[in-house]
This record gives C-alpha cells, sequence and structure tokens, in this order.
C-alpha cells in the first residue's frame, strides 16, 4: 500500500444494515480480515455491519470469469473480517454507490458476488430492487425457542438457512442476543438465522430476527425474503401453482422491505438503499490494522 495513495472510503445503509464502502477499481487496496474488522469496529473504526469491496469484475482473480456479465464485484466482508457470498441490503447499497459515483444509471444492472451474478434495478423513485434468487423449503418439522416458550418454525433456504416462527408478539423473541434453541439439531448443522414474525395486515408483516454469527441485526435481506415465501405457504399462496407473483410487505426494525415471490421461483427484493457520508481512511492507522 503506497503512502500517497488516498484510500477513499463512503458509509452507506439499507433499512439501517449499514457498511463502510471501499472504491477500489484496480483490486490495489489490500483488505486482510484484520483491517476489515478494524474498519467495521463501531468505537475504533467507521463502523458497519460489513464492508462492501468495490472492484471491477476483471481486475479480482474471483470474479473475473463473470467480467463478461458483470463490470463490478462486490467483494463482500463481515463485520468480523470473513468472507460472505452474498448480502441483500448490501447489494443495494453497491448499486447506490455505483449511481452516486456516475458508474451507474437508473434501469438494470448486473453485479457479480460470490453467489453469482445478481440482477439489480434502480429506480426512478430511488429504491432499488435486486434479484435473490430462489428459496428452498426443506422438508422437516422444526421448533425455536426463548426461554420457556417454542414455536414450529418453516425452514426457508435462501442460499443460507432460515427457521421463520410465527408469533403473537414480538416481545417474545426476548434480547436475541444470543441464538435461540432450536431441534432438531440435525436440521441446521452449521446455524441458523431465526426470524419471529408477527402480521401486520393483508400480505403485510414484521419481524425480528437473530442473525447467526451476528445476534440481532436491524435488517436481514434474506430473511426478509425467506419470512415472505413462508407467510405466503401459510396463507395457501404459491406463485408455481397459482401462476401469478406473491408481493408481501415486510417491516424490519431498520425499515420497509417489499418481497415479491414470482412464478419461476425467483424473488426479488424492493428497499431504499442511503449513502451517508464520505472521507478518507488514515493509511498509517490501516496499515496498523493490517498487521
Amino acid at each position: 500500500m503506497s503512502t500517497r495513495t488516498r484510500i477513499a472510503f463512503l458509509k452507506g445503509h439499507g433499512t439501517e444494515n449499514d457498511f463502510v464502502i471501499v472504491p477500489d477499481p484496480g483490486n490495489a487496496v489490500d483488505l486482510p480480515p484484520a483491517a476489515v474488522a478494524a474498519l467495521c469496529d463501531r468505537r475504533a473504526g467507521i463502523g458497519g455491519d460489513g464492508l462492501l469491496h468495490v472492484v471491477r469484475s476483471a481486475a479480482h482473480p474471483e470474479a473475473q470469469h463473470m467480467a463478461a456479465e458483470a463490470e463490478w464485484f462486490m467483494d463482500y466482508r463481515n463485520g468480523d473480517g470473513s468472507i460472505a457470498e452474498m448480502c441483500g441490503n448490501g447489494v443495494r447499497v453497491f448499486a447506490r454507490y455505483l449511481q452516486h459515483a456516475g458508474l451507474a444509471t437508473e434501469g438494470d444492472l448486473a453485479v457479480a458476488t460470490r453467489g453469482g451474478v445478481k440482477t439489480v434495478h434502480i429506480a426512478k423513485d430511488g429504491d432499488i430492487t435486486v434479484g435473490m434468487g430462489k428459496a428452498r423449503l426443506p422438508e422437516g418439522d422444526v421448533q425455536v425457542s426463548v426461554g420457556e416458550r417454542s414455536w414450529p418454525a418453516r425452514n426457508v433456504n435462501m442460499g443460507n438457512p432460515h427457521a421463520v416462527a410465527f408469533v403473537e408478539d414480538l416481545a417474545h423473541a426476548g434480547t436475541l442476543y444470543d441464538a435461540p434453541p432450536f431441534s432438531p439439531a440435525s436440521a441446521y448443522p452449521d446455524g441458523v438465522n431465526v426470524e419471529f414474525v408477527v402480521d401486520r395486515g393483508p400480505q403485510h408483516v414484521a419481524l425480528r430476527v437473530h442473525e447467526r454469527g451476528a445476534g440481532e441485526t436491524r435488517s436481514c435481506g434474506t430473511g426478509a425474503c425467506a419470512v415472505a415465501v413462508a407467510t405466503a405457504r401459510r396463507d395457501g399462496v404459491d406463485p408455481a401453482v397459482t401462476g401469478t407473483p406473491a408481493t408481501y410487505t415486510v417491516d424490519v426494525p431498520g425499515g420497509t422491505l417489499v418481497i415479491t415471490e414470482r412464478p419461476d421461483g425467483e424473488i426479488e427484493m424492493t428497499g431504499p438503499a442511503v449513502i451517508v457520508a464520505e472521507g478518507e481512511i488514515d493509511r498509517e492507522w490501516l496499515e496498523n490494522a493490517a498487521r
């Protein structure tokens, strides 16, 4: 990392899922896990649930095979520095950054991720829609618990595992600081994201979520998708059967997402994405943090 290189950053959020954004078209900035964790630290760093490393697909060895389809690669990292395949709220903020920087315009955009090329649409009204892929609904009964209470849960896989429980009151989910126990253990050998859901009105629900490895978060894009699918099936709705898309409004603690499941099984998530600040990272600090 040259001492002359300016390391720019931005800060953004999608329904209060917040990210440090590091624009790096040529893949020249070294971001080892320790540096990412330091940048995402809420007291000693900039603070974020994750980091969006913005790289041209052709410049990144993991994305070169997608370069013909998508110019830009979302090299996404979790707040602890670990690598993640995909982040639905992150993709919206990533697209908003590209628009902010004059690298994308209203309309359709392809973004390369470790979970494949994602289709994004930037609407005139400012909302951003992301194609989230298809849900899988593994067979078998699952149960989740908080304290003395237990609920049956729907097993939904959005590329990551979810257990969706319908409850009378979101307060019944407790603090969500620790992972809610689930059974059988064989249902989720690598842990699970647990969503607690209440009805707000026709095709309108609200959730709280314990994200695996993160505790309760303000928003979870794949979780909102899992909840919409689980709610539709509970309501006897399956677009693959009816041939008609099903749309649910899902309130998360940090805002509102709109989820549509199409007859072909593809799920689209629409919501806001905001850039709140931009600045410069202290190079010496980052180099020390990376050691």
